[in-house]
């Protein structure tokens, strides 16, 4: 089978490391990949949005399968735009339907579902620059911590909480003046969530799913979870609070009735989907949607996963995902990121990157190209560092050992990533 895979990202070059291994595998693409996915198949300097170059290659290239990696895409409707092209519709696309996308896309799209198919979340109201008034009387109403969500797809910083209203009513006043373009025109405020946080992942084919392996990420570029967000800095799979009676829990309360509601709004939903969660007492709640898998928690997710992934996929474009079975390694995987000096700020490309031979490792590249066949820095997110073992502790402690083994100038990283385990 002929793949083809959109994407530049350490969660791209971990599906590609996995599918690479399968049997059933002819041909591997990236589009455009980066540094590390050339060693498992061929890189194609491809923008992810370019929907007519990506089809022209398809066709030239005999692709069977495209698998849709990150959000951009899903959202500006390249499965709609392969479904609906007569020379291409015969080309399966693993991803949602534009529409389907909008559980990402737009905040107030994915709580107005859950609210209409009474999946548990945060109470939430919507606010435009014509209702701020109304904004400004809800957040007085409400206690804080305030979190201000921007409707559409913001990078990864559209959502903000604060302690005080009046710095509340500036960001919420700031989002809804535009601060984030066309994304920030609109504005979910929620109430504030307190628990433990978890990630659970589904591979579904509209009708059937599997459950993967869940995990947990840390967002912020400081150790003790302070300073920005970022895209994420580290994963861990899984969560000791991720018990078989929480996941039945999220099963039925959260996962089953996403899925049946996909089904009576006769949306096209055959992919990843994420469901970003808390447990609150002894109750799951969402937090989000996200129609992809995460990044840096499919790192620490596919190492994970025993079973032929291609075979997996490839069973989605005709429903036959139930026939399928899925094996998970019982080991603990953990994921940590070395990032750019300067991240998630401002930070500077191009800089020289040696990696010794790892062991009982491996590397995910992210952030990363060749100059004149040197590796090179060419983002925030440079490198993944993954370990598989027995407990959290023999983990990080094998990825620690590891990280020391690579060298860029400003190599950054969290040094307290599974320490809370």
């Amino acid at each position: 089978m002929n793949v083809l895979i959109i994407g530049s990202g350490g969660r791209e070059h971990a599906l590609a490391w996995k599918i690479s291994q399968s049997s059933s595998l002819e041909n591997l693409y990236i589009a455009p990949g980066n540094g590390g996915t050339r060693l498992a198949g061929k890189n194609v300097d491809i923008s992810p949005t370019d929907f007519e170059a990506i089809k022209s290659f398809s066709l030239q290239n005999n692709i069977e399968l495209i698998v849709v990696g990150p959000e951009q895409p899903l959202v500006e409707g390249i499965v709609d735009f392969f479904r609906e092209d007569p020379e291409v519709k015969h080309i399966p696309v693993i991803g949602p339907s534009e529409q389907g996308a909008l559980l990402e896309g737009s905040k107030d799209f994915a709580n107005q579902f859950m609210k209409k198919y009474n999946i548990p979340t945060a109470d939430f109201q919507t606010f435009t620059l014509k209702t701020l008034n109304e904004a400004f009387r809800y957040l007085d109403e409400i206690n804080p911590p305030y979190v201000l969500k921007s409707d559409g797809l913001a990078g990864g910083k559209g959502v903000i909480i604060t302690e005080e209203v009046k710095e509340a009513r500036q960001q919420l006043q700031d989002l809804l003046e535009g601060k984030f373009g066309e994304a920030s025109k609109k504005v979910v405020i929620e109430q504030f969530l307190d628990g433990k946080e978890l990630s659970v992942f589904v591979l579904t084919d509209g009708k059937n799913y599997k459950i993967l392996p869940n995990a947990k990420d840390y967002k912020r570029i400081g150790e003790n979870d302070t300073g920005l967000n970022t895209g994420g800095m580290g994963a861990v799979s899984p969560v000791p609070w991720g018990d078989d009676k929480l996941i039945k829990k999220i099963e039925e309360n959260i996962i089953q009735p996403t899925i049946n509601g996909l089904t009576k709004e006769n949306i096209d939903y055959k992919g990843f989907l994420y469901f970003g969660l808390i447990k609150v007492g002894e109750e799951p709640f969402v937090i989000e949607y996200n129609v992809r898998m995460g990044d840096p928690e499919t790192q620490a997710v596919i190492p994970r996963i025993k079973s032929d992934l291609l075979s997996l996929l490839a069973s989605i474009p005709e429903k036959k995902l139930d026939k399928e079975n899925i094996e998970i390694d019982p080991s603990v995987a953990g994921c940590v990121v070395l990032a750019s000096e300067g991240y998630p700020g401002k930070y500077e490309k191009g800089k020289t990157i040696q990696i010794e031979p790892v062991e009982n490792a491996e590397v995910f590249h992210a952030g990363t190209a060749f100059d004149n066949e040197s590796l090179v820095t060419s983002g925030g997110r440079v490198l993944s560092v993954v370990s598989k073992g027995n407990t959290y502790e023999n983990v990080f402690r094998t990825i620690y050992k590891n990280a020391g083994k690579i060298n860029f100038e400003g190599k950054y990283y969290r040094k307290d990533i599974g320490f809370d385990l």
